[in-house]
């Protein structure tokens, strides 16, 4: 059953920043029909255990508009701005967050309009930072967060687009929205204005062991149900395996968009096992 962000999903106990351990996996894929990849992604893990515990492993996914090579650029400047910056700022988590988007938007807008070929373009933006045992997101955008935990799919970000906005009034279902005519139609992206309202968690989330968040453009939510997605994600052995699987399922409905996963999973250290690094990332580009 699909669910917004819950206080049963939000009051779970934080675990230890010495007891989780991350996994993560990103795949790129620009799809059946569209020639260029105008997604973006990474997953910053950085190797410096002072920067870990002050700042975390931080998750980027953009889905860039804009047309010929412009939505591209947009997506690209947006994932590589955002993990600098959210590095590099002092404070917590969430403000350097909204602070790393923020830059994000400036450094689009500017490069938009110094070169006329990428007028327009911008970008949508989903980001999650795991940090000491607690998850901070930020987004812009139909780009969306889900969290799987106890066998159940939430889904952590609201869409900023037209289609949610009659959801919320009540003149569709969300079982319409998925299938109406504006459903690509977004309300906010990076780049396209000189400032831009970004959605930053108020208080973070508690992080559980077991605990897996899965960031991905529309490309993949729009043609695989909450349902498919934890269904499959739950069936992978590892990250790896299920970001293969989601986007092969999403080809499979046609992929008339580009496609981009991460998934991010939480073990205990005893059960990531010894033998396995502590912080492991796998990070692929596939072609079509």
């Amino acid at each position: 059953m699909k669910r917004t962000r819950t206080t049963q999903a939000a009051a779970a106990p934080a675990a230890s920043p010495s007891e989780l351990r991350v996994s993560s996996s990103v795949l790129t894929d620009p799809g059946c029909v569209r020639e260029t990849n105008e997604d973006s992604a990474r997953v910053f893990n950085p190797n410096d255990p002072a920067l870990v515990a002050d700042k975390g492993v931080l998750a980027v996914v953009a889905d860039g508009m804009g047309g010929h090579a412009a939505g591209e650029v947009a997506s690209r400047i947006a994932v590589e701005t955002v993990g600098r910056v959210y590095y590099a700022e002092p404070g917590g988590a969430r403000e350097a967050l909204t602070r790393a988007f923020a830059a994000a938007n400036a450094e689009i807008f500017a490069a938009a309009r110094a070169d006329e070929e990428l007028r327009g373009m911008g970008t949508t933006c989903t980001a999650l930072a795991l940090v000491g045992g607690a998850a901070h997101a930020a987004h812009v955008g139909d780009s969306r967060l889900y969290l799987l935990r106890g066998g159940e799919i939430y889904q952590l970000t609201e869409d900023h687009s037209a289609v949610m906005e009659l959801v919320k009034r009540g003149v569709i279902t969300p079982e319409e929205a998925r299938r109406h005519e504006d459903k690509n139609v977004i309300l906010r992206a990076l780049g396209t204005t000189p400032s831009v309202e970004v959605e930053a968690w108020d208080e973070p989330l508690a992080a559980r062991d077991g605990d897996t968040f899965l960031l991905c453009s529309d490309g993949l939510c729009d043609l695989v149900g909450d349902e498919e997605l934890r269904d499959l994600t739950l069936a992978s052995a590892d990250t790896h395996e299920a970001c293969e699987k989601l986007v092969a399922r999403a080809r499979e409905r046609g992929g008339h968009d580009n496609i981009t996963v991460a998934v991010i999973a939480l073990a205990s250290a005893a059960e990531f096992g010894a033998a396995r690094a502590p912080r492991e990332t796998r990070e692929l580009e596939v072609g079509g």
